[in-house]
């Protein structure tokens, strides 16, 4: 099955050669698709010197920051337009280890059609957080899925496989989040369609040693307005309007 692997980019050019390669080397028959808001550091330039150094690698360049949500689907309107069968999504920081790849496409090969890279399910973990982002991340999770009623124990983080067939199911570009509230809003799209083949499989997460985290009090702001909002809409029966479709 045809793979891409996806890794948004703003201002990672002290990992993004190092990442591209770890990927290819993690999984060699996959492609690769770096999609950059038009870094000011020059990680676009950077990631088309890679590309012209291994095959199947490709950049989109994209005018501006404008969002996480955005950039995926952007990617994922490139892509579902194609021919390629699994979509992986990952950081470009090493947070995400390459070497983990292969375990998401194992859960799909035996019949998931999401696979989400977890950390807090048995033998996932967050290693080098400091304590304060750890309980936010555990909360926020736990209040995400209570409140959208997700059997899904990691519902923010960004290491997952999809398979094209399931991104085109949720209607994946209607999607209205512009940041981190995409993962959410994807799973929650996922479950209000019926879609039970949503599988965890552990990770571990790493915290960036190089470059800066764009997480942010707004971001985290967005997220935390959406899923409240999607929630008692959910729970009060009050329109579909304001749930995602």
């Amino acid at each position: 099955m045809k793979t891409t692997v996806v890794i948004p980019t703003y201002n990672e050019v002290e990992n993004i050669d190092a990442i591209v390669r770890a990927v290819r080397a993690s999984v060699p028959e996959a492609d690769i698709l770096v999609v950059d808001d038009n870094s000011p550091d020059g990680t676009g330039s950077q990631a088309e010197e890679t590309a012209k150094q291994l095959d199947r690698v490709r950049v989109l360049h994209r005018p501006g920051k404008e969002g996480l949500g955005t950039a995926y689907r952007d990617a994922f309107r490139l892509l579902l337009a194609g021919d390629t069968a699994v979509i992986i999504t990952m950081d470009a920081d090493f947070s995400h280890d390459p070497e983990a790849i292969p375990s998401l496409l194992k859960a799909v090969e035996k019949g998931a059609e999401i696979v989400v890279g977890s950390r807090y399910i048995e033998h996932g973990m967050s290693v080098n957080w400091p304590i304060h982002r750890l309980l936010l991340s555990k909360w926020g999770n736990r209040y995400t899925a209570f409140m959208l009623r997700l059997k899904v124990h990691d519902c923010t983080t960004g290491f997952r496989a999809f398979t094209s067939q399931v991104l085109k199911k949720v209607d994946v570009l209607t999607t209205v989040s512009q940041g981190y509230a995409f993962q959410t809003e994807l799973l929650f799209r996922a479950s209000q369609r019926g879609e039970n083949r949503i599988v965890e499989v552990p990770i571990i997460f790493h915290d960036r040693k190089y470059g800066i985290s764009k997480m942010s009090a707004r971001i985290i702001r967005e997220s935390m307005l959406l899923v409240t909002r999607w929630g008692l809409a959910l729970r009060l029966g009050i329109g579909r309007k304001h749930l995602p479709r």
